[in-house]
């Protein structure tokens, strides 16, 4: 045998070696619903060793163990009054768990809770790992609650004798019908048509008036027809996250942010991302940047004529356009300096009035329970899923994001369908939820790679068309956006982009979480925010010391961003015609309405 087909030997073999492992770690990844395996065992084996290696940690365990079983002994031993209930836990409030065995079952767990809780904390532990074993005991804690049983919870069965038995029969219709659509979407194809919206764009939902005046073939550009006589002179660019489809900004028109704005006298101009395919796989993180976020501005500068334009984005767009920010901030600025300046050519670029970000990181060092999810391992498993389609599907990044609330959005859904057979109340920003995305390969993992892994952002390493970018080359006025009860971007760790830009900046922390903290329409009830202005040249201060000094204020955070808009404004010119604005087609435009089953 010639070294040529010893050659070609080697390769075939390392070829179905290669075949083999993807193969084995494939299923691996379908029995653990897409997360790696290898990951946990290792943070689990991070715990014990640690925990065995601390007998004054083991001793300190017991004699909680041994306070906890006396205290429920007091306490089963005890009349309890059902309407005094001190838990603050929402799955407890309800008077029947003040009444025995209930209360009991509630005290166990509740203790159980808190010496895991106890027993999760060790000292030397790698803080990735130590988190990870934390998220994942917090969820089979979760899981394991007698209010998700129907023998252990007392309204399971005083609604259902309420009731005459019809709460029962409700959630056990709820219960099939659930189970029957889970199986079919398991034995669907890939290319079967996403079944219909209760709420659907361009009938129910992105209703504001508009047309498409751009498109390339990652994105549509929406420009909205005027409500005013007169309109501010610098347009407004939305940049939303690719993750999500773009009308979360654009639901109903009473919680329309799009339609608020144009009342407002805003020119407002809107990327709608393409949802991708397998044929997608190589665009590129920096291709969101150039296709999406530069070339709307450039249409926008040849639309409007206008050199400046006011830029807001949400969430994973917010991370966009700070990019992007930084990056025409160094060349721009660099051009005002010293007009011998060798500048990248930025003349078809409008310059940026104002950056607005949303729920949006820069600095990924604290991603919150996000990150958890990230490693390399496990973004090895995503690596060679996504290797095998292409992309990676709305399913699985709804999965994920669903994973991180499990309480709330899977144990307390569950509970209300099937045990207490309650119909849920369908909304738009509900409907808006299941309208998932998909991501491409190649994007997708340069996403984690750079800014999960290894903050590439922040730090100054990331690179856009060559150059590097740097956020302390950001010189616009910044309007950054924080929900308090964010999973998927903590506002702490949104917060930080004050620790790496040095511009007038304008914090507003609004209640809420992720979506419905910036849903935050004018008349929504139980709605509040904190605002604190810091100058430019501004030194550091901690988020304990902002919600310190903060305003605080009740009700929607909207008008404290109109205002903040106006006010870096140049003035009022006359608005175009609804008549006037010509585009290619109508909004919503068809990259909102382009779905897949997976």
């Amino acid at each position: 045998m010639d070294n040529q087909n010893l050659s070609d030997l080697s390769k075939n073999f390392y070829d179905f070696t290669k075949a083999w492992d993807s193969a084995v770690h494939h299923q691996i990844s379908k029995s653990s619903m897409g997360l790696s395996p290898i990951a946990l065992t290792l943070a689990i084996s991070d715990w014990l060793m640690h925990l065995g290696a601390s007998p004054g940690k083991s001793a300190e365990l017991a004699k909680k163990t041994f306070e906890l079983t006396q205290r429920l002994m007091v306490q089963s031993a005890q009349s309890h009054d059902p309407s005094d209930l001190s838990s603050t836990d929402l799955r407890f409030k309800q008077e029947q768990w003040g009444v025995w065995p209930y209360s009991l079952l509630k005290d166990i767990y509740l203790a159980h809770e808190s010496w895991m809780a106890d027993a999760l904390e060790v000292d030397g532990m790698n803080p990735h790992n130590e988190g990870l074993v934390q998220f994942y005991s917090r969820q089979f804690i979760d899981s394991v609650s007698p209010s998700n049983f129907p023998l252990t919870n007392p309204q399971f069965l005083t609604e259902g004798l309420k009731s005459g038995g019809q709460s029962w029969w409700t959630g056990f219709q709820n219960f099939w019908s659930d189970w029957s659509k889970q199986i079919s979407h398991l034995n669907a194809q890939s290319s079967k048509a996403a079944p219909a919206l209760d709420f659907e764009p361009g009938i129910d939902v992105a209703l504001t008036p508009g047309k498409v005046v751009y498109e390339n073939r990652l994105i549509e550009l929406i420009q909205y027809e005027a409500s005013t006589k007169k309109v501010h002179k610098e347009p407004l660019l939305v940049v939303p996250s690719c993750i999500m489809k773009y009308y979360i900004l654009d639901l109903s028109p009473k919680n329309s942010m799009v339609k608020f704005l144009v009342d407002q006298g805003f020119t407002v101009f809107m990327i709608s991302w393409r949802n991708p395919d397998e044929s997608d796989r190589n665009l590129a993180f920096n291709d969101y940047l150039n296709l999406g976020v530069l070339d709307a501005m450039r249409a926008i500068k040849r639309l409007t004529k206008s050199d400046a334009i006011h830029s807001m984005g949400y969430c994973l767009g917010g991370t966009f356009l700070a990019a992007v920010a930084a990056f025409l901030g160094h060349f721009q600025h660099q051009k005002s300096r010293s007009s011998k300046s060798k500048t990248f050519p930025t003349t078809d670029l409008p310059s940026l009035s104002t950056i607005t970000l949303l729920a949006a990181q820069t600095d990924f060092s604290e991603p919150g329970q996000l990150g958890l999810l990230v490693d390399q391992d496990q973004l090895k498993t995503l690596k060679e899923e996504m290797a095998r389609t292409g992309f990676l599907s709305g399913k699985q990044m709804a999965a994920s994001f669903q994973f991180l609330n499990a309480r709330d959005l899977i144990w307390a859904r569950n509970t209300k369908r099937y045990l207490l057979g309650e119909n849920e109340t369908g909304n738009d920003m509900v409907s808006w939820n299941s309208n998932v995305t998909r991501l491409p390969e190649k994007m997708h993992n340069e996403y984690l790679d750079h800014f999960f892994l290894n903050n590439s952002l922040s730090t100054g390493y990331f690179e856009l068309n060559g150059h590097g970018i740097a956020l302390m080359d950001i010189h616009s006025p910044l309007l950054v956006v924080g929900t308090a009860r964010d999973t998927v971007s903590p506002w702490k760790s949104v917060y930080k982009i004050q620790l790496l830009t040095n511009v007038e900046t304008t914090f507003i922390l609004t209640s809420g979480g992720h979506n419905a903290g910036i849903v935050s329409e004018p008349g929504h009830p139980n709605k509040s925010y904190q605002k604190c202005f810091s100058p430019k040249d501004h030194g550091w201060m901690s988020p304990k010391v902002f919600l310190e000094k903060a305003t605080q204020s009740q009700g929607s955070w909207w008008p404290e961003m109109s205002e903040w808009l106006a006010k870096h404004s140049s003035g009022l010119i006359p608005a175009l015609s609804a008549n006037s604005l010509k585009g290619i087609r109508n909004a919503p435009g068809q990259n909102v309405l382009i779905r897949y089953e997976d």
